[in-house]
């Protein structure tokens, strides 16, 4: 059976390095396990970045942590290049880059906290969840 294939959007990621108590936090520890695949793209994993060090103040975790963290997904995600642009389509340009990058990977989910950013995107196939959603889904398509 084939794995799903997901984008993760930031929100996600910045939520969980906040607690190891939610469904976000989960969602990473099963990258680890390799249960499913996780796609990356350079801007994504420099909105990534930028994001969380701009939430630096959080003292959550620092700089180092950061570089660590990032370098960690760069090495489990699968790397992608975007080459369509499929803008506008959504009403924020960092969400497009999102669903660009699930175009692009045949990815079978975004997985976001804002689900209503990304109104409309079955027309592309894609479907929108939530970390919990998504946890509680079978991890292999058939």
């Amino acid at each position: 059976m084939k794995k799903l294939s997901v984008v993760i959007d930031t929100n996600v990621i910045v939520s969980s390095l906040r607690s190891k108590r939610g469904a976000s936090f989960k969602l990473l520890t099963l990258l680890v396990e390799d249960l499913f695949e996780f796609s990356i793209s350079v801007p994504l994993v420099l909105e990534y970045e930028s994001v969380l060090i701009r939430n630096l103040e959080d003292k959550h975790y620092n700089n180092t942590d950061v570089d660590d963290f990032i370098n960690y997904l760069c090495k489990i995600g699968k790397k992608r290049k975007v080459h369509f642009l499929w803008r506008p389509f959504l009403k924020d340009p960092k969400d497009d880059m999102v669903l660009e990058l699930a175009i692009e990977s045949n990815s079978d989910y975004i997985i976001t906290f804002n689900k209503k950013d990304f109104v409309g995107i079955d027309k592309f196939g894609k479907e929108v969840l939530t970390p919990s959603e998504f946890i509680k889904k079978p991890q292999e398509k058939k």
